[in-house]
């Protein structure tokens, strides 16, 4: 199975509720402000559905320990151990998901800003992205998401099918974990840039980085946006 990926984009399998995947994403958008090549090279965003793929939620403690682990490989991202009550922990991020296929409808750039502002959501303001209100909420923080339009998409499922699509092609050897990067040169890197291990099952042990090499996102988006000269 193949990822089809248009000139001037990186198509972008992740979770929301994946610390890499922050990362990842934040970088993107950091180094493609730096590069100047906002307008130029878009992100695709395809769901890595990860409950769906363990046939659990998240748990909270996994999550947790991955902002100190992770969140120092770039704190600029915006990080923060859960503060909100332990009952409005996200128990889902399907809906979220959902949001971001949907918001689709109204361009990649808005589908960009949503996936964005949803991550911040969840990792920095500890906001249960499992909540319709949350959505439409982060989504009208945007300023650039058309809230209605979006709240009927959610309403009516439409982009429920595209979420299961990308589920089906997360199961393959195709995309091997969140993140997984996608340019139209046939280049392709998981979780770019890090190496981890973990001590323990994830939940009760706790990730280490053994390397972080950030100018890969360089080369990507470099790499992204010359694919529109070869068209």
């Amino acid at each position: 199975m193949t990822v089809a990926v248009a000139p001037g984009t990186i198509v972008v399998f992740s979770d929301i509720w994946c610390s890499f995947a922050h990362l990842a994403v934040h970088r993107l958008h950091a180094t493609r402000a730096r590069l100047g090549l906002e307008g130029v090279v878009a992100f695709d965003h395809h769901a890595f559905p990860l409950e769906l793929l363990n046939g659990h939620s998240s748990p909270r403690p996994g999550t947790d320990s991955e902002v100190s682990a992770i969140g120092r490989l770039d704190p600029e991202a915006g990080w923060k151990l859960w503060q909100a009550p332990d009952w409005s922990y996200p128990t889902t991020t399907l809906p979220a998901l959902e949001a971001v296929q949907a918001a689709k409808e109204q361009g990649l750039a808005v589908s960009e800003a949503l996936d964005l502002a949803l991550r911040k959501a969840f990792w920095l303001d500890s906001r249960c992205i499992s909540l319709r209100s949350v959505l439409l909420d982060v989504a009208a923080e945007t300023t650039v998401v058309d809230v209605d339009h979006l709240a009927a998409a959610l309403d009516d499922g439409r982009a429920r099918k595209l979420v299961m699509a990308d589920f089906v092609i997360s199961q393959t050897d195709t995309v091997q974990c969140s993140p997984h990067l996608f340019l139209a040169d046939g280049t392709n890197q998981a979780n770019p840039g890090v190496e981890v291990h973990y001590t323990g099952d994830y939940g009760t042990g706790f990730p280490i980085a053994t390397a972080d090499d950030p100018s890969v996102y360089e080369t990507l988006l470099l790499r992204a946006a010359g694919s529109l000269q070869a068209v």
